[in-house]
């Protein structure tokens, strides 16, 4: 019998170029763009903070004196605090805790030493950077400040950080499921009906995300208390808008939609939101995309409902339930799209075919004109 030609092992550079081909090495360059963004944005939030317009009250025995504190406190290089005057320490405190105000400077008219009111369950950073300007600010007077916690943590809560972290569980669960499901029946939908399923299939899972969130921080470490199906709902809607949202920028950009929703909420997101540091006292970037993103108003709306009894915590529950709806909508149009375009490419093929056979059929029938005025042969 002939033997069977043996063929050669491929080579190195073969094996190279089967393992790494060009749609690996754009995937390759995303992820180190990816790692880049995070370091910059990480490093770039949290390297230098410091306090920026922070709002503070100031009680003072005469409006003059009031003015005359108010003036210098705005004067101070970099702006740290936005002061105004207020008439008596019980409306500084109702505004402190109405979140109007993150402190208020009460002057004593018959001592050296004046009180800062606080409140550390609106953000550690913003306290301590409050408490060493004030400090600062007396001592040139000769004064020294005394420091009163309005609104303190929860025993549970060390540094106030239980929200932020809760929320940032919330979206990762979110963003994650939406991943999961796009790499296990693929990460667009191919038509309504199925991307009504993803839709509404995110919504028990968001629930069932929220619940345990608040069953994990509430019944069983007791970190944060007494709100538990405000915080259900909370982590319903933030799970949610994270999911829905990625699965809309997978209708569009396929698997590199993940890669979009990492750069927004990973990325963008975090550092932003409040955790840590406080918006107050973040760059400026980050202090102005924080409340818009969906990272952080779950944080402070995490707050305001556990330290200052819901006040103003719908606008950051609305910006969350815009996220939600956006990818929603985004979601039903990148599957229309798609469906669009995958039905123009069975119905082109299809058309290609009857212009094919036409012009064949053309040229092959018989000249019509000529075999009118043709004469008859005998």
């Amino acid at each position: 019998m002939p033997r069977e030609p043996k063929h050669a092992a491929p080579t190195f550079a073969e094996e190279l170029r089967d393992s790494i081909d060009a749609r690996t090495v754009v995937l390759m360059i995303g992820v180190l763009l990816l790692q880049v963004a995070f370091i910059w944005s990480y490093v770039g939030a949290f390297h230098e903070p410091k306090p920026k317009d922070v709002p503070v009250a100031v009680v003072a025995p005469t409006q003059q004196v009031g003015e005359q504190t108010v003036a210098k406190l705005n004067g101070i290089d970099g702006s740290p605090v936005k002061a105004h005057v207020v008439a008596s320490e019980a409306a500084a405190r109702q505004q402190i805790k109405d979140v109007e105000v993150s402190a208020a400077f009460v002057i004593n008219p018959s001592g050296t030493q004046d009180t800062l009111l606080v409140a550390s369950g609106g953000g550690t950073s913003v306290v301590t950077s409050m408490e060493t300007l004030f400090t600062q600010a007396t001592a040139t007077q000769q004064r020294t400040i005394k420091s009163v916690d309005v609104v303190p943590l929860q025993s549970g809560d060390g540094r106030g950080l239980t929200g932020f972290y809760l929320a940032i569980g919330w979206m990762v669960g979110g963003y994650l499921v939406a991943s999961l499901l796009g790499v296990a029946k693929g990460t667009r939908a191919h038509n309504l009906t199925r991307a009504s399923a993803r839709v509404l299939g995110l919504l028990p899972y968001a629930f069932l995300s929220g619940l345990g969130g608040a069953l994990v921080v509430d019944q069983g470490l007791g970190a944060i208390t007494g709100h538990f199906w405000a915080l259900v709902g909370i982590g319903t809607l933030v799970s949610y808008a994270a999911s829905s949202v990625t699965i809309a920028f997978q209708s569009f950009l396929g698997v590199l939609g993940i890669g979009l929703a990492v750069l927004l909420f990973v990325v963008l997101g975090n550092p932003s939101a409040g955790g840590a540091y406080q918006t107050d006292v973040l760059p400026t970037f980050w202090r102005v995309i924080g409340d818009w993103l969906p990272n952080g108003s779950a944080t402070e709306a995490i707050r305001r409902v556990v330290y200052f009894d819901g006040a103003g915590v719908w606008p950051f529950l609305v910006t969350i339930l815009v996220w939600a709806l956006a990818g929603i909508i985004l979601t039903f149009l990148g599957t229309k799209l798609l469906a669009d375009e995958e039905h123009l490419s069975v119905l082109l093929p299809e058309a290609e075919e009857e212009l094919d056979e036409l012009r064949r059929a053309a040229e092959h029938a018989p000249d019509a004109t000529t075999a009118e005025g043709a004469a008859p042969t005998s």
